[in-house]
């Protein structure tokens, strides 16, 4: 019989925790490769997570070529490429950047933005962020201050359906009614002027940058600030040239997390969401595909099995999925849908694969304890679930979600992170104790 221990409050990532960075950050990109175990490592940011059809099939030769032959998809929409060889830097930022994939070196490491990725197909959302994407992404680019951002430093915009608001964002944009869009920094929340929202975010990393220098603690990320420490939002929407007006508590909690009235924590939907909220699921929506990637890693072969592009776009999504937007008919869409599933995509809404994700582990990360990708097991409910090698936990979900850590003993430790609170799960088989920590009720906080 499983029992649940009591809760115990889960580390926090708001506004707080003020940790010392004495260094520069090293997260990987496509042009600085990250040593591991099965190689070298590229993360290739991709702003709203968007790809031609041309850019989707360098990606491929690239991973035929140069890499193990597989894609990764992260928990914020990029990919990642792994086992490349010592000499291939040159070709592959070749490949890259022709393929208009690197639009400025110095920048393509802060290119972190999350957008909805249903955005504009289903006639849900406020507004069509990827637009806000694409044009915040070329004014990243265009200033050299922008290059002080660490490679974590996020951007969340949600088309107001509640799907990606709760995903942890620095700056987070949510889309109203009204052709009007809250930007939140933290605790502090703006109302301005959609068509301001790209500059109204750029002004929120701005005022970021000028609260780190003054804390002087190198903080990579708002919630590593130090209590107490200011935000000037207003001045730094202001010196943008954004009109802006104060809104209170609960329009974007600290973290990007949204509070009563907005939408809810962990990317579900709140009393002023337009839908569902939470990952798109699979199937046909509109007249767009969704469909997920197992364990969020696809060979060569299924990535190929996306082309060709019905709108010459692809959509990566946080949740290691992708969608394909701009089908004719119906009828087109679900024939696609049937070819993805013949590739190995998950399509079914009731896979027990769906929301089950898992760090690289053995033998590719020398810091794993198991080989957890082959470890992993399915289970019913509706949390997500992480299967982690370490207590790195590298790439687990943003708010509520199960952990599945490997101990070195050859077992796991089955944790219910839920609620600010965190639950271990103990007895019964571990695919048990997995299904059942995804069916639980959530705890009360306790913080």
């Amino acid at each position: 019989m499983l029992a649940a221990m009591p809760p115990t409050p889960a580390p926090s990532s708001d506004q707080g925790e003020s940790p010392i960075r004495d260094r520069g950050d090293a997260c990987p990109g496509a042009l600085r490769l990250h040593r591991a175990d099965d190689g070298l490592l590229a993360r290739l940011r991709l702003p709203g997570g968007l790809l031609t059809g041309r850019q989707v099939a360098v990606l491929g030769a690239a991973a035929e070529r140069l890499a193990d032959g597989n894609l990764s998809i992260t928990s914020r929409g990029n990919v990642e490429l792994r086992g490349l060889g010592d000499a291939c830097g040159g070709e592959l930022s070749a490949l890259l950047a022709d393929a208009g994939l690197l639009p400025s070196e110095r920048h393509e490491r802060v290119r972190n933005v999350l957008a909805s990725p249903l955005a504009g197909t289903d006639g849900l959302g406020r507004a069509d962020v990827q637009l806000w994407t694409r044009e915040l992404d070329g004014l990243l680019c265009a200033e050299q201050w922008t290059t002080a951002l660490s490679g974590r430093f996020l951007f969340v915009l949600d088309d107001g359906r509640g799907d990606v608001a709760g995903l942890g964002g620095d700056v987070t944009l949510i889309a109203e009614s009204g052709g009007t869009v809250v930007v939140g920094v933290g605790d502090l929340a703006f109302r301005v002027a959609g068509a301001d929202a790209p500059r109204a975010a750029l002004a929120g990393a701005g005022a970021f940058l000028a609260a780190a220098a003054d804390a002087g603690n190198g903080a990579w990320r708002v919630g590593e600030l130090p209590v107490g420490q200011a935000i000037d939002l207003a001045g730094a929407l202001e010196g943008a040239g954004v009109g802006a007006v104060r809104v209170g508590p609960g329009a974007v909690g600290s973290g990007g997390s949204a509070g009563p009235g907005a939408v809810g924590s962990g990317g579900s939907a709140g009393p002023g969401a337009v839908g569902p909220g939470g990952p798109p699921p699979p199937g046909v929506i509109g007249r767009a595909v969704s469909v997920h990637a197992p364990l969020g890693r696809v060979s060569v072969g299924q990535w190929r099995a996306l082309l060709p592009l019905p709108a010459d776009e692809l959509r990566v999504t946080p949740w290691r999925g992708f969608v394909l937007p701009g089908f004719a008919d119906e009828g087109s869409a679900r024939e696609r849908l049937g070819s993805l599933a013949e590739a190995g995509y998950l399509t079914d809404p009731g896979s027990p694969w769906l929301g089950v994700g898992a760090c690289t582990g053995r033998p590719g990360c020398a810091k794993s304890l198991a080989d957890v990708r082959a470890d992993a097991v399915p289970g019913h409910g509706s949390l997500p679930v992480h299967w982690s090698g370490c207590a790195r936990r590298c790439g687990h979900p943003h708010g509520d979600w199960i952990d599945v850590l490997a101990t070195g003993d050859g077992d796991y430790e089955v944790t219910l992170h839920a609620g600010g609170s965190t639950v271990p799960v103990t007895g019964g088989t571990l695919t048990e104790a997995v299904t059942t920590a995804r069916t639980t009720t959530k705890p009360t906080a306790t913080r």
